[in-house]
């Protein structure tokens, strides 16, 4: 029964052309990529945190190889706008329950000496008990997070610019 149900859900998926992100993405981007993460002087660890999700979102959703910069079909130049943390809910006593981590980041895209440009952001929520601070280890996670999300969004636009590659 349970083969049964792969086989039609392959055979539908086959039959409406279904193809992931990371096809559409792959037809802009290439085989391989490189990135570069600007480091920010006000906020050095920040930008390694981003850097690690950058390239581990570049591997698992592109679904290519990290490369140098000279040997890449594609250069990712990512600059972060800004990092920040919102309350989002409180106690009864008045502290913070809830935080909202926000990374904004500019993303110059260069593929066959043309580049473009794009602005994504990636935002998660995470609890904290009241009346305690953020430990480095959840500040850490929510910041790495953000910043996948925001690569996530970058890749929807890079799929969609794709998928008009594909069409056309």
């Amino acid at each position: 029964m349970r083969q049964t149900i792969w086989i039609v859900a392959l055979i539908v998926f086959a039959g409406c052309g279904y193809a992931p992100a990371s096809h559409y993405a792959k037809a802009v981007v290439g085989e391989s990529v490189s990135t570069e993460v600007v480091m920010s002087m006000e906020d050095p660890q920040n930008t390694v945190i981003i850097k690690d999700a950058v390239d581990t979102a570049v591997i698992t959703r592109f679904r290519t190889t990290l490369g140098t910069k000279n040997s890449s079909s594609t250069h990712l130049k990512i600059s972060i706008a800004s990092v920040g943390f919102t309350p989002l809910s409180y106690d009864t006593n008045g502290y913070v329950t809830t935080y909202r981590t926000t990374v904004q980041m500019h993303i110059d895209r260069t593929t066959n000496e043309k580049t473009t440009q794009y602005n994504t952001t990636g935002v998660y929520d995470f609890n904290i008990e009241p009346n305690a601070i953020i430990s480095d280890q959840a500040r850490y996670d929510a910041i790495r997070l953000s910043a996948e999300k925001a690569i996530d969004a970058f890749i929807a636009q890079i799929a969609a610019q794709g998928a008009n590659l594909t069409k056309g």
